[in-house]
């Protein structure tokens, strides 16, 4: 980009021209775009030649060509060309391509660099290369793979769903995850449950305790159910309005005593520095940052120099980052808040090879947010916060403290034996806490959170005063909606697609109109429905999490030279011997029934369709229309825009 050109240019001084190409130079153009004399050819379908080893057609873009003349001008009288394009998969394709254009007469170096510091660039300078021809190998058959997906599936969808839907190999996935959520949460059948709750008083204070047991017998609690709304626990005291009420009026009067307190030594690690997935899972759950956002907004801190490169499976520092981490550390929180060895990070992703670093501030040593805060826009600095609260806390001392459980009790005047619990935890050393704490995602069951609440001194067999004892009823909750974080977690828990595509493939679900956003949930539409279920009936295994997943562990064996992308592509298409490929998958769909696919049942004789339109309902009962007061045999009505499809209920 034209930022990180003039800054580099900063750093190197006289003698380079260091110029932005400003991403991608070329591409597969589309078909209708190709020269008349190719479009008959094997080229024509998708401007990739399937029968030469998969070879693609590739073109300078329009709005490219002035730039490439401008960057073959300036080669003619250097001495040498450094291809400094980012670390990664990506980056590698653009530094191919330029090399493929330019066709350069002089010596040609890549330089990849992590960060835009002066360190950084003449560190690049001694550790030159030559382009990874397995990196660009791995890149050119995902971006032939993608179009090979999108040009053969997508045209099924006009035919039998609308015109100008979209297939596409990780966003008809990550479609499909959120229509899975939205199933579940229309399947899903509420349970009631009660407890009690009551307050109970020592001479060194008063605290709140639940419920947990009657007679001996565990008292049920959300997790005891299932989404049917049946209790699965055995040899539980499952609690009625009736049965709760009476207990807690039979307790008003009764003897509560502690029958046992236990206390165990807490102690909590701090989380890893940021990954391309990490950041943008925190930056949704603390800022409120979709995770476009939060890609623009780190993009602009790499580009002028506050952070390194923001798309990364690494969670690894550098040794000079390490360094600093620790420094910074002792200095604001003193020496006791850095434990004596530095921590090591390994990622947890399968293949972390992007870039070889997490998302750390940029430098041999880091600026403050202080030292910033005046040089960043609001939205920057809150993200710049967040990376170097969380790089400077992952080189903290664990925080410690101690957990306290007590179990106290009761005979109620009817005879029942109540016993309730509370726990605490108690933070005597905050370690990494005093600089950062990482967000959690919404989640489900009975989730009172202990931490942080304090305890009094008490011991077995003290008597306690009882007050506010009142039964309490509950409803078990269906799974949360996935948000842009938890979704995010999901795909790469599950090894979908790269961290440094989730952005841009969940706000391409949002634009074409699959999912949209209700508050931070990620609700499905209608359409989406229909379109999952085309693909999970006629095109299942490139709907299949683990054959998604599969994928991409086979193109990173490309990026490792164990593969190459032309054979892969060969199996992937054309298929072997019992295993077809998506050609043969095509070819032979059979007649695929329009009307079932865009048709969801709602209720007995009511089913709501997919139409040109939008969709609507449709009745085959015996109706009376509001209107005329006449019997009709069949009735329709639209479907608000606005209404979630598990909130489409039978009333």
């Amino acid at each position: 980009s034209p930022a990180k050109s003039k800054t580099i240019a900063k750093y190197l001084g006289e003698g380079f021209i260091v110029e932005a190409s400003i991403g991608h130079i070329r591409d597969l153009p589309q078909p209708s775009e190709l020269p008349a004399d190719l479009k008959k050819t094997s080229l024509g379908k998708f401007a990739v030649d399937v029968e030469n080893d998969f070879k693609p057609y590739y073109v300078v873009s329009p709005d490219k060509k002035k730039k490439v003349a401008e960057l073959k001008a300036q080669l003619k009288d250097a001495d040498a060309l450094y291809l400094a394009t980012d670390g990664d998969r990506e980056g590698e394709a653009i530094a191919w391509h330029l090399l493929e254009v330019l066709k350069p007469k002089v010596p040609v170096y890549r330089m990849t660099f992590g960060e835009i510091t002066k360190e950084a660039i003449h560190r690049a300078m001694d550790n030159l290369r030559d382009v990874d021809a397995a990196l660009v190998d791995a890149q050119e058959t995902r971006r032939i793979l993608d179009r090979l997906y999108g040009y053969e599936i997508s045209p099924v969808l006009w035919r039998k769903v609308a015109r100008g839907l979209s297939a596409g190999r990780v966003q008809s996935v990550v479609t499909r995850m959120v229509v899975d959520r939205e199933r579940e949460r229309m399947a899903f059948k509420a349970a009631s449950y009660w407890d009690l709750t009551g307050q109970f008083g020592a001479d060194a204070g008063s605290f709140k305790a639940k419920l947990a047991a009657v007679d001996g017998a565990k008292v049920a609690t959300g997790r005891d159910f299932n989404d049917d709304g049946e209790l699965t626990s055995r040899n539980v005291a499952h609690l009625n309005e009736e049965l709760a009420t009476s207990l807690a009026a039979a307790l008003q009067d009764a003897d509560f005593r502690v029958r046992s307190v236990d206390t165990k030594p807490y102690t909590r690690r701090p989380a890893a520095p940021f990954t391309t997935s990490t950041l943008q899972q925190e930056a949704g759950r603390k800022l409120r940052f979709s995770s476009k956002s939060t890609m623009q907004i780190a993009q602009r801190l790499y580009e002028n120099g506050y952070i390194t490169y923001m798309r990364t499976d690494s969670s690894a520092l550098s040794d000079e980052a390490v360094t600093a981490a620790r420094r910074q550390a002792s200095e604001l929180y003193g020496p006791e808040y850095v434990p004596q060895s530095p921590r090591v990070y390994t990622s947890k992703a399968a293949n972390a090879q992007e870039a070889h670093e997490a998302i750390r501030p940029a430098g041999d040593s880091f600026r403050t947010p202080a030292q910033v805060a005046q040089q960043l826009s609001g939205d920057e600095f809150r993200l710049y916060e967040l990376i170097w609260k969380r790089t400077v806390a992952s080189q903290m001392a664990d925080a410690k403290g101690s957990t306290a459980t007590i179990r106290l009790g009761a005979v109620a005047t009817d005879g029942r034996d109540a016993e309730f619990s509370a726990s605490g935890t108690v933070i005597t050393f905050p370690g990494f806490l005093a600089a950062y704490e990482e967000g959690k995602d919404e989640s489900r069951g009975d989730d009172d959170s202990d931490e942080a609440r304090r305890l009094p001194n008490v011991a077995k067999g003290d008597g306690l005063t009882a007050s506010d004892i009142i039964a309490v009823g509950h409803e078990t909750s269906p799974p949360p909606r996935y948000t842009e974080a938890s979704l995010t977690a999901e795909l790469e828990k599950k090894g979908i697609g790269r961290p440094s595509t989730y952005a841009s493939t969940i706000s391409t679900i949002q634009d074409r109109g699959y999912v949209r956003k209700q508050g931070s949930a990620l609700v499905p539409s209608w359409i989406a429905f229909s379109v999952v279920r085309l693909l999970e009936q006629h095109f299942t295994d490139y709907v299949d999490y683990e054959f998604t997943a599969d994928m991409e562990g086979d193109l990173d064996k490309i990026a490792n030279g164990q593969a190459v992308g032309a054979a892969w592509l060969k199996h992937f298409y054309y298929g072997e011997d019992t295993d077809p490929g998506l050609l043969s998958i095509v070819n032979n769909l059979g007649e695929i029934d329009a009307r079932e696919i865009n048709s969801v049942p709602i209720a007995d004789g009511i089913t709501l369709r997919v139409g040109k339109f939008g969709p609507y309902l449709e009745s085959s009962l015996p109706t009376v229309d509001p209107k005329t007061g006449e019997v009709v045999e069949s009735a329709r009505a639209n479907v608000p825009d606005d209404l979630a499809p598990d909130e489409l209920t039978a009333e």
